[in-house]
């Protein structure tokens, strides 16, 4: 959500200078997460994403440990204002912080040994700091897989815990766009595999028969050669056809296949023939071939 916010909302400046955005995409970041706190968890309703797998949040505080209380997420109370304003200080605070501190130190470069001994050891302090942080995460993320109470360590300090909002509520998913959206990538996936693998030539003359233009776009432009589209500086006939080429554009066609067939007609290339001089004898394919190996 905040994301697609983002992109939104940086459409606006798209008219700006370039760049002008990028000094203050922390600020931007923050006040986007703020906003989604603001009219979400504020007003005791759930983020987006936990509205569409029902769950909101509960203070575990006021829950009893023991005792018959169904636990099905209606029967607890939401979070207490202290918890929703540590809530917002802790994420959108602590992440705007977090990153500016970051920016800020590899801006002044204090990870560099030549600076002063002061400016290194903050940064080896932030370095241990993140790590601390990182590793906690991971701790509390094998507990989360093992109990499923708290997902993140701010809401195990909090003591904020998603639970089900309606119990009762079905699962109404349609997986329509899922598996076109797999028919697509599937697809996609095999063109990529596929595209490299023709020969675009071939599949041309291969489709030249069943082209409905095919006189008219043969008779258009018969001074052009049809393999680079311009006029040949050297120009040689294909025979028995008699279309015009480039020299170098139909002998390296000619010596690279087999039976090359003409651009123009789709006939087979059975000898090559300078333009324009009669008298000299037409060179068969077979001496091109040898001749290029």
């Amino acid at each position: 959500m905040s994301a697609m916010l983002k992109e939104q909302l940086v459409r606006v400046f798209s008219l700006m200078k370039p760049g002008f955005l990028f000094q203050y995409e922390p600020e931007l970041d923050a006040f986007l997460e703020f906003l989604i706190w603001r009219f979400s968890i504020w007003v005791d309703k759930p983020t987006p994403g936990n509205a569409l797998m029902n769950l909101r949040y509960r203070d575990e505080r006021a829950v009893p440990v023991g005792g018959k209380a169904v636990r099905t997420g209606l029967e607890g109370p939401g979070l207490s204002v202290s918890q929703k304003i540590w809530y917002c200080l802790t994420t959108v605070g602590g992440q705007y912080l977090w990153s500016r501190v970051q920016s800020f130190s590899a801006f002044r470069r204090w990870g560099d040994s030549e600076q002063r001994s002061l400016a290194r050891q903050s940064w080896l302090l932030l370095q241990r700091i993140e790590g601390l942080y990182k590793a906690a995460s991971f701790c509390n993320l094998l507990i989360f897989l093992y109990s499923g109470r708290y997902r993140s360590i701010i809401e195990r300090v909090l003591r904020a815990r998603l639970v089900y909002g309606n119990p009762n509520m079905n699962r109404a998913v349609s997986f329509e766009y899922m598996n076109r959206q797999l028919v697509w990538n599937e697809f996609s996936e095999m063109l990529l595999l596929l595209l490299p693998l023709l020969n675009s030539s071939s599949v041309k003359r291969f489709l030249l028969p069943f082209s409905k233009n095919k006189s008219s776009d043969s008779s258009g432009n018969e001074a052009e050669c049809p393999i680079c589209q311009s006029n040949p500086t050297i120009p040689f006939l294909a025979l028995p056809c008699q279309h015009r080429y480039c020299y170098y554009c139909l002998r390296t066609r000619c010596a690279a296949a087999s039976s090359y067939h003409c651009a123009r007609c789709n006939a087979v290339v059975i000898a090559i023939q300078r333009h324009g001089s009669s008298e000299t004898k037409p060179s068969n394919l077979g001496d091109i071939r040898e001749s290029s190996n």
